[in-house]
């Protein structure tokens, strides 16, 4: 992640204006999942660990036509499991947001999709890209793409389960030697699958090298279905440039977002990034730190947010060593005080201790 994340604070620069008339910004235009209408083609990924609702609703405050949910164990679904029930929840001030569940049990998956439409998502999405050795051994995850009979099984079931559509995220296969995207995403489709998101690495490269999209073109031109591509799209003429040469339907957006929700703003619409300065960045921060507070609470909130002082600081007028102490701080209060100290250009005034 971190040489990933790297490149993507690299990559962070304005895109060129939207042109006018018949070159217009294409990304800009709606497109449909089944009887959904989104309306742009700029889609937030669903990011493990990340993608709560604060992630979701700040993506679609910033310009993301459709949000996805980090994914969520269709097995602690069923058995009821509270926390795991939690990550159901869909925001009353969400748009258009789609859960993401992964297993491997076409029941088990079936009743996660009706608790995914019961709390309000407007589709339902199975992860079957996912490499993580935890997520695989179960047979969910990346495992399905060396299963598409049992991934077909799934994907039937949990249409019949539901009125909403099902969509699959997968990768081209395991390992570039057995993969068949081609086949694998028809079969999907003729599972009754509505969209499919495409990453055009194999499961065993996990996110090594680069994104060969020209395999995203294949399964583009072998299903009527939309595809969603993904994959190494971390500025709005990549954006831009995937979408015309793959023809792929939407694009999907996932680390180039992190600690930059501008971002998406810029890849909706062609415009040039509305990144603030400083205070303005610090403002998104400590508003996003407040929602990360009301929905996992003080202690866990501490934990997911170390992850993003980092990133929304980066290539900010800030030295590493305040990042560093921002790190150390137990208390999300006294975090928010030291960050609004950085706004004002006084970071250390009401951080005891830090001096």
């Amino acid at each position: 992640m971190k040489k990933r994340m790297r490149q993507a604070l690299a990559d962070r620069e304005p895109p060129a204006p939207a042109r006018a008339g018949a070159d217009a910004w294409p990304l800009s235009e709606p497109f449909r999942v089944g009887g959904v209408e989104i309306p742009n083609r700029v889609v937030q990924a669903p990011l493990a660990g990340i993608a709560n609702w604060p992630f979701r609703l700040q993506a679609q405050r910033h310009g993301a036509g459709l949000a996805v949910s980090e994914m969520i164990a269709s097995m602690g679904v069923a058995h009821g499991n509270q926390r795991t029930v939690d990550m159901l929840e869909v925001d009353p001030r969400e748009g258009l947001t789609a859960i993401q569940v992964f297993g491997a049990s076409p029941d088990a998956m079936a009743s996660a999709a009706r608790a995914a439409e019961a709390a309000g998502a407007c589709m339902v999405d199975i992860n079957m890209g996912c490499p993580v050795h935890k997520v695989c051994k179960t047979g969910a995850g990346s495992s399905l793409l060396g299963d598409p009979e049992l991934a077909e099984r799934v994907v039937a079931a949990m249409v019949d389960a539901v009125s909403i559509p099902v969509t699959v995220k997968m990768r081209r296969g395991l390992t570039p030697d057995e993969a068949r995207p081609v086949d694998f995403a028809r079969r999907m489709e003729d599972a009754g699958a509505s969209a499919i998101a495409f990453h055009p690495r194999a499961a065993a490269e996990e996110y090594r090298g680069q994104a060969d999209h020209t395999i995203t073109t294949r399964v583009v031109e072998a299903v009527d279905i939309p595809v969603v591509a993904s994959g190494d799209i971390t500025t709005a003429e990549r954006a831009r440039a995937v979408h015309e040469e793959t023809g792929c339907a939407a694009v999907m957006i996932g680390r180039a977002a992190l600690g930059n929700p501008w971002i998406f703003h810029a890849m909706a619409t062609g415009e040039p990034s509305r990144r603030p300065a400083l205070d303005g960045v610090i403002e998104e921060l400590c508003s996003f730190a407040l929602d990360q507070r009301r929905v996992l609470g003080d202690r866990r909130a501490m934990h997911v947010l170390r992850k993003f002082y980092p990133w929304y600081l980066a290539g900010e007028p800030v030295d590493q060593g305040t990042v560093a102490d921002l790190l150390r701080i137990d208390d999300l209060d006294t975090v928010l005080d030291r960050l609004r100290g950085l706004a004002t250009g006084d970071p250390l005034a009401t951080v005891p201790g830090l001096n």
